[in-house]
Formats: structure tokens, sequence, C-alpha cells
């Protein structure tokens, strides 16, 4: 793309400037508040801070609301911010199998090691624009936040898959597949430094802790659409890629106290991840085992993290 410079003075840039805030702050409706964005835009604040790489979910509703909805311009917002912290330290190694869910998916297996938990989803509802008066919506909200509608009062399902005592770290399927010797062990016993690309440009052949990390911070819409190049192939034939498990939870960050050399838990962050299922069907390949993708990142991501395996 080429581009030629405009020669309009630093006046006519400050006057763009103020334009661009006078028209966010002097509407005539309210002022958007940080907690508006918090609880009515959770996803956007999610994706923001996934492709920042920073979970911050104030910062995040700020940069929203600086760059009025643009979610690209806010991630650059967070990542220029997030430039000028300090390090301070590093976190221990995470394990995924602490993530204490709260949506877990199994679209391989009709029964698994544990259970289903749908959590908050639209997958099973009608994408019907809603269409009612701001009036009805609020009354409709009024009510669902005292507790008088069927739908905050309905109990759960008789079958069981989602009771109170369910345990929210279930047994991964991954396991139950690896106990039946039907997925390739591609586990190392060496165990390499993660390579950080906020410090040090990854470059080919790049490790998988690279890959993984350059996955995680890229544009959402842009890694689906590799993606989907990906199981197309050349051929125009879709690749069989079955999802094996989704999950998304909270996973404690622990740091090491710099006196007592004791484990200090700093905070807890929402991470979604997936475990993807693919046939083997090169010539030297084992076609009775799978093999499986991986994905993870910040926040409620779903695509993204489907993507990524």
């Amino acid at each position: 793309m080429g581009y030629v410079s405009a020669r309009g003075g630093l006046g006519a840039i400050r006057a763009a400037e103020r334009l661009v805030r006078r028209l966010r702050v002097t509407s005539e409706s309210s002022w958007l508040e940080e907690d508006q964005i918090l609880e009515k835009l959770r996803l956007l604040v999610d994706r923001v801070m996934g492709e920042a790489g920073l979970w911050a979910p104030r910062l995040a509703a700020k940069a929203l609301r600086q760059s009025e909805g643009d979610a690209t311009e806010a991630v650059h917002l967070l990542r220029a911010y997030r430039s000028t912290l300090p390090r301070v330290s590093y976190s221990e190694v995470a394990d995924a199998d602490h993530v204490r869910v709260v949506r877990r998916i199994v679209p391989a297996f009709q029964r698994v090691p544990g259970s289903q938990l749908l959590g908050r989803s639209i997958d099973y509802t009608a994408r019907f624009l809603e269409r009612q008066s701001d009036d009805l919506a609020r009354e409709e909200a009024e009510k669902m936040r005292a507790g008088t509608t069927t739908e905050v009062n309905e109990a759960p399902d008789s079958s069981g898959h989602e009771s109170d005592d369910l345990s929210r770290s279930p047994k991964r399927l991954l396991e139950m597949l690896r106990e039946m010797d039907l997925v390739v062990d591609r586990r190392l016993t060496d165990d390499p430094e993660p390579f950080d690309i906020t410090r040090t440009p990854a470059r080919p052949p790049a490790p998988r802790s690279a890959l993984l990390s350059s996955m995680t911070r890229a544009d959402t819409g842009a890694l689906v659409n590799q993606w989907y190049r990906n199981i197309l192939g050349p051929d125009g034939y879709l690749h069989e890629v079955t999802l094996g498990e989704v999950r998304h939870g909270s996973l404690s960050v622990n740091v090491t106290h710099p006196v007592t050399g004791e484990s200090v838990n700093v905070t807890d962050v929402r991470v979604t991840e997936v475990e993807a299922i693919e046939d083997l069907e090169g010539i030297d390949e084992d076609r009775t085992r799978f093999d499986v993708g991986y994905g993870l990142c910040l926040g409620h991501n779903e695509r993204k993290a489907i993507a990524m395996a």
C-alpha cells in the first residue's frame, strides 16, 4: 500500500484529535462507565486482553472506550501500555489440568470422564435479533435481577449433567484416549525454556512455544481465516478434524516470594483451552492412531482457541 504524506500543520492534527475527543465525551447519552463495558461487553474485553497479551480487564475497558469500540485500536493501545510496564518477576509454571472449569464441552464422545458443562453459551440459540424496545428490555432485566422469572429459578436438568457437586477439574478426554492407545505420543522428555516473543522476534524455524505464543496474541479473525485454509487443503476437500474437548475456566497464577521462597498466588485469570483430534492419513503415518492439536488463550475466546488447535 502506497502512502503520500500531506502537509497540514500541527494545528490541523490537534484539531482532529480534539474533534475525536469532543464527539466521545459530549454525546447526549450518559457517560459510558467501565463497569458497563466489563459487564455487557465481556467477550470483547476478553478478546482485547488476549490479543494484547495483558490480563487487565479495567484497562481493556478503558482502551475500548477510548477507541470507540475499535477492537484493533484497543489492542494496540493496550500493547503500547504493556510495553512500558516493568517486569518484576516471572510466574511459576501453570498446569492447565488445574483449571477450574465453568464450561466444558466434549463433542467427540457421548460418554466421557466427568460431565459436560454447558455454562454460558448461545450455541443452541436461534440467531434472531431481539427487537424489543429499551423500556421492555429494561423491565425484563429488572425481573431477572430480582429473580422473578422462570428462567432464573428453573431447576437444573434431572439427568445430572450439571449438578452443584460436579467436579470442576474433570479428567481429560486425552487421558482416556491415551489409555486406549489411540493417540500418537508427542510428549518430550526434556523441558525447554519457553520462547519469549515479547523480547526476541520469532523467526523460522521457531520452537513450539513461540508458535503458540504468537497465535495466542494473534488477531482472532486472521487466525480463524488461516485455520479454514489449513483444514480446507489445496485439493479443496476438508481434512478430518474433530473437536475433542473445549474448556473455559479460571487458572491460578503464582510467583515465588523473593524472601521466603514460597509460592504466592497473585491473581486468577480466565483461559480457554481446546484439544482437537485429527486422523493420520500420511504415507508414513500410523493410521490406527490420532494426532492431537492444542490451543490456549486468555479470556473466553473459543473461536481463537479452536483455530489454534
